[in-house]
C-alpha cells in the first residue's frame, strides 16, 4: 500500500481493506482476479459517450495547481464519498476504478511527452490521441496544449468524466479560447472490453493480420495511458483495445506503470510480455523514475512493426 500524498496532490497505488458485512470478515477491493468466486463482479457500466453540458454541477470541485518542472497544470479534487458514496476505497471492481485520484505515473507521462517533444521524437499537432483511463486528464490535455488536433479521453465510468475530467479539461483550456476552438474534444467512459464500439477512430483487424494491414486515415495517432496496466485480470483487454484503436502504421502508443504492482499482479512488465509475445509491437522505455516514493516507475514507447 502507499500512502496518500495530500501534499503533493498526487496518490500512488494503494488497495483499502473493506469489510464484507454479510460475512463479518475482510475482503480485498480492486482485486478482480482475486474476488471470491461466491460473489462474481457486477456487469461493467454500458459503454457511452459523455456530452460536455453533462457537466457535473452538484459535486464540490477544488481546484489546485500541479507543478511539474516544465509546466503548470490545474487538477481538481473531489470526493469519491460525493460522486460514488464510497469511503477510503480507491477500487471496487464492477463499480469504481480509481479515476478520481490523480497517480504518479500522469506525471511521469506528462514530463515524458515534454521530453519527447524537446528531442524532436514527438509531436502533437494536428493528431488524433486517446487517453485511456484518464481520470484528471493531465496527459490528453497535455496533447490538446501543444496543438492535438482532437483528443478524446476515456474512463471506466462516466461519473468521472463528468465531476473530474470534464471541469478539469475546462479548467486548463476554458472554451472559447483558441486551444479548445482548435481541438476536437470528446469524452468516452466504459469497459475497455467493449469501447472500441463507441470509440470513432477504432478499427477491428483479424487475428492474422499484422499492424501495418491498415487504411492510415482510422485509428489513433497517439495513444496515452498512465498507470491502467496494475491488475492481471485486465492486461489483454487493454492490449487487445490498443491494437484495434492505434493508427498503422505510424501511430505510437506512451504508457506510464510502476515495475510491479503488489497483491494485484499487474505491472509494466506484465503487460510488455504480452506485447512482446504477440510480435506486433517494439517497445522501448523512455524514463524510469525511483524516487523513493513507490516502487520503480517507468515511462515506456510502443511502436508499431
Amino acid at each position: 500500500m502507499a500512502a496518500n500524498s495530500e501534499n503533493k496532490g498526487v496518490e500512488t497505488f494503494r488497495l483499502f481493506q473493506s469489510t464484507d458485512e454479510s460475512k463479518n470478515k475482510p475482503k480485498f477491493g480492486g482485486l478482480g482476479f482475486m474476488d471470491s468466486p461466491e460473489t462474481p463482479l457486477p456487469p461493467p457500466p454500458p459503454c457511452v459517450e459523455v456530452l460536455p453540458s453533462e457537466v457535473s454541477s452538484s459535486v464540490k470541485y477544488i481546484v489546485e495547481q500541479v507543478d511539474l518542472g516544465v509546466l503548470t497544470l490545474l487538477k481538481g479534487r473531489v470526493r469519491t464519498k460525493e460522486v460514488f458514496a464510497l469511503s477510503n476505497s480507491d477500487l471496487v471492481p464492477g463499480k469504481y476504478e480509481g479515476g478520481l485520484k490523480l497517480w504518479e505515473g500522469s506525471l511521469d507521462l506528462v514530463k515524458a511527452l515534454h521530453s519527447e517533444i524537446q528531442k524532436g521524437d514527438l509531436s502533437f499537432q494536428g493528431k488524433k490521441v486517446l487517453e485511456l483511463g484518464c481520470g484528471h486528464g493531465l496527459p490528453g490535455i497535455f496533447a490538446s496544449l501543444k496543438g492535438a488536433g482532437s483528443v478524446h479521453f476515456q474512463d471506466f465510468n462516466a461519473e468521472v468524466l463528468k465531476c473530474l475530467t470534464l471541469p478539469n479539461v475546462n479548467t486548463n483550456i476554458p472554451p472559447g479560447t483558441s486551444v479548445s476552438d482548435s481541438c476536437e474534444i470528446r469524452y468516452f467512459a466504459g469497459d475497455w472490453g467493449e469501447l472500441d464500439r463507441i470509440l470513432p477512430h477504432a478499427h477491428t483487424i483479424s487475428s492474422d493480420a499484422t499492424l501495418s494491414d491498415s487504411n492510415p486515415k482510422t485509428g489513433y495517432d497517439v495513444i496515452l495511458m498512465a498507470e491502467t496496466v496494475y491488475s492481471i485480470s485486465t492486461l489483454q483487454s487493454l492490449y487487445n483495445l490498443v491494437k484495434n484503436c492505434v493508427s498503422r502504421p505510424h501511430g505510437v502508443i506512451y504508457f506510464s506503470a510502476k515495475k510491479h504492482y503488489f497483491g494485484v499482479g499487474g505491472g509494466s512488465r506484465q503487460f510488455l510480455s504480452i506485447v512482446e509475445k504477440e510480435s506486433m509491437m517494439t517497445a522501448s522505455r523512455i524514463a524510469e523514475v525511483a524516487d523513493g516514493s513507490s516502487n520503480l516507475r517507468e515511462v515506456w514507447k510502443l511502436s508499431c512493426k
